[in-house]
């Protein structure tokens, strides 16, 4: 049976997320890109597809809402976390 869900793979271009079900099957690539710079290599899939979202989001386009909507998908950009050190 094959591995069903999303699987995240690492190799030296950048990160692959494999999404698969009974009824769908499909990949997306992440690679290094103008936006993506800034992140470290272990979450620069989180940080290029958070950020992808939340630009999809401000298109501020019918058709974005309403295909995003047809599949159940909403994003919510949420605030940072906070990763200084109290002393």
């Amino acid at each position: 049976m094959p591995d069903f869900g999303l699987t995240v793979k690492h190799d030296n271009e950048g990160k692959r997320i494999e999404m698969q079900c009974e009824h769908q099957n499909g990949l997306v690539y992440v690679v290094r890109g103008e936006a993506n710079w800034v992140c470290d290599e272990d979450l620069l899939h989180a940080h290029s597809l958070a950020g992808f979202f939340r630009e999809l989001g401000e298109l501020d386009d019918d058709r974005v809402s309403d295909v995003m909507q047809r599949w159940g998908i909403y994003y919510r950009p949420r605030p940072l976390a906070d990763t200084s050190e109290h002393s």
